[in-house]
């Protein structure tokens, strides 16, 4: 269990699941730059995050719900939380919380929302003291909803991650930097230098290589 000063955001998740380096340049040295692309999904978020509560059909509708998980450390908000009425195995009626996360864009290749969606639900879970199956990622490029299951292995891909970050964090530990492809929509880019640093080491190598023996 976690102390309460000890938590770090669920975005963070995030952010360490998409590029490792990136994460630790955000909550490891405290380094931030905007392009339109965090613009865009900042505004989207600020609207959404409107503290709110509204009924919606037959479920109960939370905006912007702060959420915390003393034992993974996290916290943040959630942007919506429905929370639906459901019929259980032994036909009681229960109530069933269902996070939705907003994203600007269109669905990534990696998991990194599902993991940031599942620690929303792992929080609403534990202080709710509920189960929640299934959440749901809002994409604003295609305007649609991308349903998510919360099974075993996303959970413990989840709880992985939320490892890997308390550790990189405690260690004030930054990744060498690598040049992918998503590193073009990267707001850090230029902060963070990937091609730079690949071409040094390589020049690095090809001298060391060149150069005669002793």
């Amino acid at each position: 269990m976690f102390a309460e000063a000890d938590l770090l955001p669920i975005s963070a998740l995030q952010h360490l699941v998409f590029c490792p380096r990136q994460c630790a340049l955000i909550h490891v040295e405290r380094v931030w730059e905007e392009n339109r692309f965090t613009a865009e999904g900042r505004v989207m978020h600020e609207r959404v995050h409107s503290p709110a509560t509204q009924g919606r059909g037959p479920a109960r509708v939370e905006y912007g719900l702060q959420v915390r998980s003393l034992r993974f450390g996290l916290y943040g908000v959630a942007d919506v939380v429905e929370f639906h009425q459901g019929v259980g195995e032994v036909a009681t009626s229960e109530i069933v919380p269902y996070p939705v996360e907003y994203k600007r864009g269109k669905a990534k290749k990696d998991d990194c929302d599902l993991v940031q969606l599942c620690a929303q639900a792992l929080c609403i879970e534990e202080m709710l003291g509920v189960r929640v199956p299934s959440g749901a990622l809002f994409y604003g490029l295609p305007r649609r909803r991308l349903e998510v299951v919360f099974n075993d292995a996303l959970r413990e891909r989840t709880a992985t991650a939320a490892n890997e970050l308390h550790e990189m964090v405690a260690e004030g530990r930054t990744p060498l930097a690598r040049y992918e492809k998503k590193c073009r929509s990267c707001s850090l880019m230029d902060r963070c230098m990937p091609k730079a640093i690949r071409h040094s080491v390589k020049g690095y190598v090809d001298r060391m290589l060149s150069e005669p023996p002793d």
